[in-house]
């Protein structure tokens, strides 16, 4: 059965850069209809014209504009089939638990948690009315072995996995499959701030020894929302060339 995602229509959170950006590229080029999100607008808004795609201004904290994300998207596309909450952020790398403050804490729950939650219920009716209704969330594999100095950051991608279950147990029965991809450590621009010691960490633990780059983790994603992967449900697919196993 092909992966192929001809007239499949994605939304893309964090779409402006990194692997949010490839993943938009990967679909694009899989068939797919993709508009990008970010509250990167000038970044979003350049890889949205390299790639021939639409662009929409989020911000995640703020559910209005999660709700006009929502609705811009729906109607530029005529509906939607699937969502990738990419869009995250780190903030509290570096940190033990005793060196974090709250509203460091507070900001990356909103985003990452809170502002997954209401991205996804702001599209379910799209998603329902599609009749094949895919949602990916980007996970971690730092939330599979506890990533120290990370907590933050660590928590709410386990609240994601955890969130990916309860999701697909809720919306199995309007045909939405909901899964969830870990990768491991990215060679992107979001992880320039990333210790060279912990790179190599990764680089030298993995079965496959070698950087990880976003294109390593497109093809997963654009299969989990194919109709090759529309009875896998529930499930977190750790991308990270064998760092962790599961």
């Amino acid at each position: 059965m092909s992966a192929a995602l001809d007239h499949f229509k994605v939304l893309i959170t964090g779409g402006a850069r990194g692997l949010g950006a490839d993943f938009a590229r990967a679909c694009r080029e899989a068939g797919a209809e993709v508009v990008i999100a970010d509250i990167l607008r000038e970044r979003g808004e350049q890889t949205a014209a390299t790639l021939g795609i639409r662009f929409i201004e989020l911000d995640l904290r703020d559910p209005q504009s999660i709700e006009r994300c929502a609705a811009q998207c729906t109607d530029w596309l005529g509906g939607l089939d699937g969502l990738v909450n990419c869009a995250a952020v780190t903030d509290s790398g570096g940190k033990f638990a005793d060196e974090l403050d709250i509203d460091t804490w507070n900001r990356v729950m909103e985003v990452n948690v809170r502002g997954t939650w209401l991205m996804t219920r702001a599209v379910l009716p799209a998603l329902r009315h599609s009749g094949r209704g895919r949602v990916v969330n980007i996970a971690s594999d730092t939330a599979l072995w506890g990533a120290p100095r990370l907590l933050a950051y660590v928590t709410s991608k386990g609240a994601i996995i955890a969130m990916t279950r309860s999701l697909a147990r809720e919306l199995g029965a309007d045909s939405i499959a909901v899964n969830a991809i870990a990768p491991g450590l990215t060679e992107v621009e979001a992880t320039e701030y990333v210790p060279v010691a912990r790179h190599e960490h990764y680089r030298s633990g993995r079965a496959m020894p070698r950087a990880q780059v976003p294109a390593d983790v497109s093809g997963a994603l654009v299969f989990l929302l194919s109709a090759a992967g529309g009875f896998i449900t529930g499930q977190t697919l750790p991308v990270n060339g064998g760092f962790v196993f599961v």
